[in-house]
């Protein structure tokens, strides 16, 4: 069983972390967030530790930046839209065990005063702003970074908030250019 508690939206993607790995979790109730589950996740945070694992959409990321707004310092799993889609439906629910074991087992943790590496003159080298392909580019490195998808300043923060280095970065931009992204 999983040390930590993960965070997720509901029911559904309950049973599908429940299908891959043997762990609790605490459900928000979709994407409104009361005192109740905030009062739930600090005292996981305290006695267990705490995983968000949040749908790779608007919701999802509102989500995340809620809770790691009020409470820093909690690990994060990420799977890409492409990844949780069936049908037309993005969930964490529609991700197969396997790809929810991978999230879980590339975890980052979020550090709110780090420095990063990352400059966003990084970022636009690598074509991840202002580039008719931005959002396309953002979506493979959030995946080879092991960070998700994020518009172009919350992906800078990203790099910041989980310490990216400058090697991870270009490890990172080498294997998205092998891709086939130039």
């Amino acid at each position: 069983m999983l040390k930590e508690i993960i965070v997720v939206e509901g029911k559904s993607d309950t049973a599908a972390i429940k299908r891959a790995v043997e762990a609790e979790t605490i459900e928000t109730g979709g994407s409104a967030i009361n005192q109740a589950v905030y009062e739930k996740i600090r005292l996981a945070l305290k006695r267990r530790g705490v995983i968000i694992f949040t749908d790779p959409d608007h919701a999802g990321e509102r989500l995340r930046r809620l809770i790691t707004a009020r409470f820093p310092g909690c690990k994060q799993a990420f799977l890409s839209q492409e990844e949780t889609t069936k049908n037309g439906d993005v969930g964490i629910e529609n991700a197969t065990p396997e790809m929810i074991r991978k999230a879980l087992e590339n975890l980052k943790t979020d550090y709110q005063s780090a420095e990063s590496e990352i400059t966003q003159d990084d970022l636009m080298d690598a074509g991840l702003l202002v580039h008719p392909d931005a959002a396309a580019r953002r979506e493979a490195m959030g995946r080879l970074l092991g960070i998700g998808y994020a518009n172009g300043k919350q992906f800078l923060k990203r790099c910041q908030m989980f310490q990216i280095t400058r090697k991870e970065f270009e490890e990172a931009l080498k294997l998205f250019r092998e891709e086939g992204f130039q």
